[in-house]
């Protein structure tokens, strides 16, 4: 028996609703759906937008400003466990980290933090990432196995972006936030995705500008990081390329 986890950035999960990301999910019908970047609180959204048969447990971590991050994960059987944020209030305040336990692994859906284009928030995304691997790294010492899925908002390697020479001064692919997704390979993690694929070119956003999408000038941003132990039963990571409703496209991991 397989385990399918979804990940999408739905950019606005209102809007995400009304370009078929309820149709969409109901089809593919993953065992966990981890949404980021949802822009909304649950007492925003109708009855019939809440309404996902078949997911009688949905987690939200909306932010506490209004329209802005937030994060949701979606399970079909529930988790033994579930918990908001890293326990430090100028993170948790954004609305970016669930982590649920579920058997043989804890599952973290995260929508980490834009460096911005002024490179305002470069820091506060660093802090946010070595706090994160400061947790990561008690739970492997106590031997727990970890699933980090969602938008790392950063693209670690030259091939992970159609056009690395034009962004080494771009937030999302400057050498400081590169190096932290290179820590946690080195902290017990493996990238599901390039381990099964290293030479392949795939793509998992693409700005609205320019008809980027069209053209497929895009980045891999939205990563399966899962821990070293793990990596045998990871069967597949699918990049849905193919589907639209949001800037970014739905991944997949299939677990044994």
């Amino acid at each position: 028996m397989t385990t399918k986890i979804t990940t999408w950035n739905v950019n606005g999960i209102r809007a995400a609703l009304g370009k078929g990301l309820k149709e969409w999910i109901l089809a593919e019908a993953p065992d966990m759906m981890c949404l980021q970047e949802i822009k909304a609180r649950p007492d925003q959204l109708t009855a019939e937008q809440m309404d996902f048969p078949g997911y009688g447990n949905i987690t939200w971590n909306p932010a506490e400003r209004p329209g802005y991050s937030g994060v949701a994960t979606m399970c079909r059987q529930q988790p033994d466990e579930a918990a908001l944020g890293l326990g430090v209030e100028r993170f948790d305040v954004e609305g970016r980290v669930i982590r649920t336990r579920h058997p043989g692994f804890f599952l973290y859906n995260i929508y980490f933090p834009n460096g911005q284009r002024g490179h305002d928030r470069v820091e506060y995304k660093l802090d946010f990432y070595a706090r994160l691997l400061e947790i990561c790294d008690e739970l492997h010492a106590a031997g727990e196995n970890i699933i980090i899925t969602g938008d790392f908002n950063t693209a670690h390697m030259p091939i992970d972006l159609a056009r690395p020479d034009d962004n080494h001064e771009t937030s999302g692919f400057l050498p400081e936030e590169r190096e932290w997704v290179t820590r946690f390979l080195e902290h017990g993690f493996v990238d599901a995705y390039r381990v099964l694929y290293p030479e392949k070119v795939q793509y998992t956003w693409w700005t609205y500008r320019m008809a980027a999408r069209q053209r497929n000038i895009g980045w891999r941003i939205d990563y399966f990081l899962v821990s070293a132990a793990l990596m045998p039963r990871v069967r597949e990571v699918v990049v849905h390329d193919g589907v639209t409703g949001s800037d970014h496209c739905p991944v997949t991991l299939v677990l044994d």
